[in-house]
């Protein structure tokens, strides 16, 4: 651990590269906090990493990427350590890392291999990279009397069913259930555990589905008729991440444009 603490909340986002990730990681920066960006390594990623944190830094914040692959239980420990070694505390966590199935096709042809990665990723390294930033945070009273968060990011097929990618819809709904053990758990600490379900939003994951959800839009699928953006992810993230749903617990907000509110 360093041998002081920053000044500035400190929030480790996973998948942050790209999407609602990176999105996250820049509307936190802006809120004030320090960033540990986290995706998996690659030499794209490695290439994109000193420009990201550049573009952070323009920003006000301080930012380190540590790459690995969040599916890699003892990677976690190298995540919580990077962060408190640079800055000396994690006040937030956002779990967004994720994959989709490998294809979309009839639930009855669905293979182990896609079953399993959407659990590894979706469900499995949720649990457990919650786990231990829990088991941190738990030990260690928060700085200067900051909010201290985790925040999961699932989906709306949380509620929604889509049959062509059950594997998938089954690791969200699990790790919605994973954001209300937590909650409760952690809830007399004043640790808030909040779950963000994005709805049909601008993302390389749903661009090979592009025609299929206009074609939803403009049959009034979704009320606010348009695509949702990552930033519409991330204004929620920041209003989490600072405390700001007062009096809550394990409290989950749909930014989906009205996709699931049932109507008739």
């Amino acid at each position: 651990m360093s041998l002081s603490v920053c000044s500035r909340p400190v929030a480790i986002v996973t998948g942050s590269f790209r999407g609602i990730g990176r999105s996250c990681a820049m509307g936190l920066a802006r809120a004030g906090f320090n960033i540990l960006l986290n995706d998996r390594d690659s030499d794209s990623n490695r290439e994109l990493a000193p420009q990201f944190e550049r573009e952070l830094a323009e920003l006000g914040a301080d930012s380190l990427a540590a790459l690995g692959d969040v599916a890699e239980l003892d990677f976690h420990k190298t995540l919580l350590d990077a962060a408190l070694a640079r800055w000396g505390r994690v006040d937030c966590l956002v779990n967004n890392a994720g994959v989709p199935a490998h294809r979309r096709g009839d639930l009855l042809d669905v293979q182990p291999g896609s079953f399993d990665d959407c659990i590894l990723v979706n469900t499995r390294a949720v649990f457990f990279l919650s786990q231990t930033i829990a088991r941190y945070m738990v030990a260690n009273e928060p700085q200067d009397g900051t909010h201290r968060s985790i925040i999961n990011i699932t989906s709306s097929n949380v509620k929604a069913v889509s049959i062509a990618r059950g594997e998938y819809c089954v690791s969200k709904a699990a790790t919605s259930m994973t954001t209300k053990l937590f909650a409760l758990r952690l809830a007399p600490t004043g640790i808030g555990v909040y779950e963000v379900r994005p709805g049909i939003i601008d993302t390389d994951l749903t661009r090979p589905a592009r025609a299929i959800y206009d074609k939803m839009i403009a049959e009034h699928g979704v009320p606010m008729e348009r695509w949702g953006y990552p930033s519409d992810v991330a204004s929620t993230v920041v209003c989490m991440a600072e405390g700001r749903l007062i009096y809550t617990v394990g409290q989950a907000i749909a930014v989906d444009g009205g996709l699931v509110m049932p109507r008739y």
